[in-house]
């Protein structure tokens, strides 16, 4: 449905400042995450794949790991070998660890608008999730408004892919059901119903049949 420190999968912190343009999240898939698995925002992002924006930083020095600078690079053997070396970021003495890394093909995982990619290390396989910094906090914050909304308080619903409306279910004023369908959307070739998250009145409705929306753009507010 459309809808710093190290961040436990389900339970993100969302900065509240300015989100590096050059910035991107990194994780484990929902195919391969258990509880507990860690996110990291990661800049800037090791792969060119990823096609960073023109306004990330011309000389960004060490890689920032959750904000922090660490001696940490990826060289690649080809598209499919490559080997992580981590050294102590302050120049001490000391080995460095180095991790070699099998690279399997980027997807797209069109239901999260996320590039997904295979990964084995040391023998173990994971799909890990690559997304910019800057989508994930707008799509945290969707989520979040929608979490922590009362029945005292308005709840906006955010889009957190995007997409086009194709259909307007409600109209100001109107009485809405928790689960009752308010919007559909299509994204990705496919059509997602947005449900009420809880009862109230329809306050306001910023979009109308044809609008495309970004992620963070917002569609309705129900009191």
């Amino acid at each position: 449905m459309i809808a710093g420190p190290t961040r436990g999968a389900g339970d993100p912190a969302v900065p509240e400042g300015p989100v590096d343009p050059a910035a991107v999240r990194v994780g484990v898939a929902a195919s391969s995450r258990q509880e507990g698995d860690p996110a990291i925002t990661l800049a800037p992002a090791p792969d060119p794949a990823t096609r960073l924006p023109k306004d990330g930083p011309a000389d960004p020095g060490l890689p920032l790991v959750d904000g922090v600078a660490t001696a940490v690079s990826l060289e690649r053997f080809g598209d499919t070998r490559a080997r992580l070396t981590e050294r102590a970021a302050d120049g001490a003495s000391g080995r460095a660890l180095r991790t070699d890394v099998l690279l399997g093909p980027v997807r797209i995982d069109r239901a999260h608008g996320t590039r997904v990619r295979e990964v084995v290390v040391d023998g173990w396989r994971i799909d890990v999730e690559v997304e910019f910094e800057r989508r994930a906090v707008l799509r945290e914050r969707a989520r979040r408004s929608a979490g922590t909304a009362s029945l005292g308080g308005p709840v906006e619903i955010r889009a957190i892919i995007p997409g086009r409306v194709v259909a307007v279910s409600v109209a100001v004023g109107d009485n809405v059901e928790a689960g009752q369908q308010v919007l559909v959307v299509e994204a990705m070739k496919m059509q997602n119903e947005l449900r009420a998250p809880r009862e109230g009145s329809v306050e306001r409705i910023g979009v109308a049949v044809g609008d495309t929306i970004e992620v963070g753009d917002l569609l309705v507010v129900i009191h």
